[in-house]
């Protein structure tokens, strides 16, 4: 693969990205009273992705649940931002951002501030219904505002992103064209059906397939059991349970995880 348009992975073969699942933020229904506890939980968790030898990590409100659809509360980019800006000073791995549901013009800002590398976005093209309702395409507004700030930020687009249901059948090869002809995502990214669920072997055939020269990151599912079944469909890997203490998403990462699948992808 050639990686020239996300160039801190020129030389990786498999680069693989560690989630950092931050806690609940303030305004959110689980927000636990202390951004200082959310940080140094947040850092615990780089630092042991670090040392497991990841080649990346992202950055990821996901214990904001319930999600907003489409935008969110501007203190949320602002403690998002704020915490971005720890890792960044802390570590020298490349940074991406999520900002869930799907606010990508959101991720964008924060990636743009805080000096991050990429961003991901769950419905860059297209339609899905949710847990929060539909929500619609990002492309549009993402993609004019990156050219506003003359960004270098790379996007990393979900295709039957986890979570959701398509409003209408249709194949991965058209799922695949639209995002990168019409979306004009960087990469791609093929998960299960929810966090932690293991990626359909078909549809990330389907969707290496169409997509060419394009990387591709399985996005969620990925185990010491199942990283190997991927490697040959995939460019990339984008892991957070299996990083955790006991395979949990609730538990802090442990090191040792990281180590022994990070060395098979190696």
């Amino acid at each position: 693969m050639d990686w020239e348009i996300f160039p801190w992975w020129k030389g990786v073969s498999r680069p693989v990205v560690g989630m950092l699942h931050l806690a609940a933020l303030p305004g959110s229904p689980r927000f636990g009273g202390s951004v200082e506890a959310i940080a140094d939980a947040m850092l615990r968790d780089a630092e042991a992705l670090a040392e497991g030898g990841v080649h990346a990590v992202m950055l990821e409100n996901f214990g904001d649940a319930p999600f907003f659809p489409a935008q969110v509360p501007r203190y949320v980019v602002a403690h998002m931002t704020a915490l971005a800006c720890q890792v960044r000073r802390r570590f020298e791995l490349p940074l991406g951002i999520n900002v869930l549901r799907n606010d990508a013009t959101a991720a964008l800002a924060v990636a743009h501030a805080s000096g991050a590398s990429f961003i991901r976005v769950n419905v860059l093209c297209g339609a899905r219904v949710t847990d929060q309702g539909l929500i619609q395409a990002a492309a549009h507004d993402l993609l004019r505002e990156r050219a506003a700030l003359g960004a270098a930020v790379r996007i990393l687009a979900d295709v039957d992103v986890k979570q959701s249901a398509p409003l209408a059948a249709r194949s991965m090869a058209d799922e695949v064209a639209d995002t990168l002809q019409r979306g004009l995502a960087d990469g791609l990214i093929v998960s299960g059906s929810a966090t932690g669920k293991p990626a359909d072997l078909a549809h990330l055939r389907a969707a290496k397939e169409a997509a060419g020269k394009t990387p591709v990151f399985v996005g969620s599912g990925v185990t010491a059991e199942t990283v190997n079944t991927y490697m040959p469909y995939c460019e990339g890997f984008i892991i957070g349970s299996a990083f955790k203490r006991d395979g949990r998403v609730d538990q802090p990462v442990d090191s040792a995880r990281v180590r022994s699948i990070v060395a098979q992808v190696r």
